[in-house]
């Protein structure tokens, strides 16, 4: 057997129109809740997976310089696909992103769907989608749902081991072929990441029952707009998921704030476009992007309004995207 083992892949980020806030098993990465979200096109993660027996240690780079920070995470899911190859070998991970990393972009879902379908292929291990869902899950709660593309659905499940809290594919993207245009208003990385506001918001915040209880309710509305293709009823239901998640988050002991200014003036501009007949709906994560979703022929309409924004410093527009997908390593077009 050859020393070195080498796949590459791409997954792209995915946005939550139902949101994913909390966990029942911080371990093994399980939500609290189900949550339904669309992959995009136009923002992508890059990652070339290398195995040599002849490493003392696994390498992580991330555009194009070492992250200490994510190293252990990423061993940690490489140990999961190790374990399942039946070897010890240790991994030079290089990953590019097109986009702003931990800045409330899905970059960690991106980043784990495609370290995952790279490693499975270095290794040889012939891993289903939904196999491959479970791994990433394991590393990155969202990255579950990266592996698929469309529309995607990831389970809360019942079961201890989480094997059924996996994603998938509820439409495809081509069925409804909407657009997203997102508004950056920060590039930085945000002070508190989503695993440790999950973790503060169901220790103190007042709303997390509530949360909890209204989820099922939500699902289902968003399934039946999607299998509708109705876009008022998935406006609605979204944007009204988007801010209690963010309430929820707001009630935290001490409030997890992860807008700026930028951000709300953002969301009123989105309103005031649907008010005026738009179709258009605001969604954002933990994090200060926020992404307008749109039928395509308001496309030009809404990237105008957010461009003119006072304090937005660029506009991205996407569409929707398809799964994890194994590409050819110089593809990468970066270096370690």
């Amino acid at each position: 057997m050859p020393p070195v083992h080498e796949a590459a892949a791409q997954a792209q980020p995915n946005i939550a129109l139902v949101k994913y806030w909390g966990k029942r098993d911080a371990a093994l990465n399980l939500p609290a809740v189900g949550s339904i979200s669309i992959t995009l096109d136009g923002l992508w993660t890059r990652t070339r997976v290398r195995f040599d027996e002849r490493l003392p240690q696994d390498r992580f780079v991330l555009d194009g310089r070492a992250d200490e920070r994510e190293a252990a995470r990423v061993s940690r899911c490489l140990d999961l696909l190790r374990e399942r190859a039946g070897v010890r070998w240790r991994a030079d991970v290089v990953s590019r992103n097109n986009f702003p990393t931990a800045a409330g972009l899905a970059s960690s879902a991106s980043g784990f769907a495609a370290l995952v379908t790279a490693a499975a292929a270095a290794l040889g291990l012939p891993l289903s989608a939904t196999e491959k869902s479970e791994l990433a899950r394991r590393a990155s709660g969202s990255a579950a749902r990266s592996i698929f593309g469309g529309y995607v659905e990831w389970a809360h499940g019942r079961r201890a081991d989480g094997k059924d809290s996996v994603a998938q594919c509820l439409r495809a993207a081509a069925d409804w072929p909407l657009r997203v245009v997102v508004a950056i208003t920060s590039r930085a990385a945000k002070e508190v990441g989503s695993s440790e506001g999950m973790r503060r918001s169901a220790e103190t915040s007042p709303y997390h029952a509530a949360w909890i209880a209204a989820q099922e309710d939500d699902l289902a509305v968003a399934r039946s707009a999607i299998a509708a293709r109705d876009f008022q009823r998935l406006a609605e239901v979204a944007e009204h998921s988007c801010l209690k998640m963010h309430a929820l988050a707001l009630a935290a002991r001490p409030g997890l704030i992860y807008w700026n200014g930028t951000t709300v003036e953002a969301l009123h501009r989105i309103r005031a476009l649907r008010g005026s007949g738009v179709p258009v709906f605001f969604t954002v994560d933990a994090g200060p992007q926020v992404k307008a979703v749109c039928e395509p022929q308001a496309v030009e309409t809404v990237r105008a309004a957010l461009a003119a924004t006072p304090g937005v410093l660029d506009v991205i527009e996407c569409g929707l995207g398809a799964g994890a997908r194994l590409i050819e390593a110089d593809a990468l077009e970066c270096a370690a």
